[in-house]
């Protein structure tokens, strides 16, 4: 009895062998037919292109490829009414960034464990660099601090190339949980680089009265570490104009929000939600704009929508 299962477990493991090897080889294929500037464009969305528009991307008739990379930047464009893709710029400055800071080692900066780190989660709050080591016998390492959180880079072989420590390695998917939404067309990439995507309700409570709700998402906030706590100030405005243009309404607000790290992994998924109660004077239908600002990044969002009693 042993023995059968022994065997069907080798059996369905050298089948999923057999199907990966299958499968790394379709792919190294299809990329060999690539065009040079297809390659390049694979090579250089490393870190942000899912594993799904991969796939597409190299099962698409080769008429149809420079459609797609056009696409790529767009969908992931924060404000598509602007002449500027927030998004693509900030990734390619982050680019070279990345190849004027870590350019040692024997490879383009962009490309060491410490350029992809700062590429897929921005700058850290502090970089602490010890090219002589922490002790006598130490090696070079870097300790990058992103709120909490503490990513290693060591250089074992005293050549610059740092290499992230594995005990780092293992906080990244939580720091990136935390502290970014990333990989997702329209993800926040980079503090600041996308507009809040708040919501906003309207009930009418009254002749000339209404209660607007304002929900920040905690997955968007960005937050500096205070001590042993997460903190940032909001400032959220409400303005309200008639059919004719002219002030009809409106209120603000400054608003502090401090959390502990367990608190925000608990609240991930959940809004931090801002009630006013707004009066409204004269003819419809009305305008509604709401800009909400992080004081913390300096960063604005804006929605507006239209409404009437």
């Amino acid at each position: 009895m042993f023995k059968t299962k022994t065997k069907g477990w080798w059996v369905s493991f050298l089948l999923m062998a057999i199907l990966a090897i299958f499968n790394n080889c379709s792919s190294s294929r299809l990329e060999k037919s690539l065009k040079p500037e297809e390659r390049e464009f694979l090579s250089t969305v490393r870190y942000t292109i899912t594993s799904e528009e991969r796939k597409i991307f190299l099962k698409l008739p080769p008429t149809e490829r420079k459609s797609f990379m056009e696409e790529f930047w767009k969908r992931r464009d924060p404000l598509p009414e602007t002449a500027i893709n927030e998004f693509k710029e900030e990734y390619f400055l982050r680019i070279e960034q990345a190849n004027k800071l870590f350019g040692e080692g024997g490879k383009q900066g962009w490309l060491s464990d410490r350029g992809r780190i700062w590429i897929t989660l921005g700058p850290p709050d502090h970089r602490e660099t010890y090219p002589r080591g922490q002790s006598f016998y130490g090696f070079p390492v870097e300790i990058w601090h992103y709120g909490f959180y503490q990513i290693y880079f060591i250089d074992r072989f005293w050549n610059g190339n740092y290499q992230l420590d594995p005990a780092s390695a293992r906080q990244i998917a939580e720091i990136t949980q935390v502290q970014v939404s990333w990989n997702q067309p329209g993800g926040r990439m980079f503090q600041g680089s996308r507009a809040m995507d708040f919501e906003v309700r309207m009930d009418k409570t009254g002749e000339g009265k209404a209660l607007i709700v304002v929900s920040l998402p905690y997955n968007q906030i960005w937050f500096k570490a205070q001590q042993d706590r997460l903190e940032t100030v909001f400032e959220v405005s409400l303005e309200i104009e008639d059919a004719e243009g002219k002030k009809a309404g409106g209120d603000s607000r400054t608003v502090e929000i401090a959390v502990t790290p367990q608190e925000l992994k608990d609240r991930f998924d959940k809004t931090y939600d801002l009630e006013f109660q707004v009066g409204v004077s004269g003819r419809g239908p009305f305008t509604l704009k709401v800009t909400v600002e992080n004081k913390t990044e300096n960063k604005k969002s804006e929605k507006k929508l239209k409404f009437d009693f």
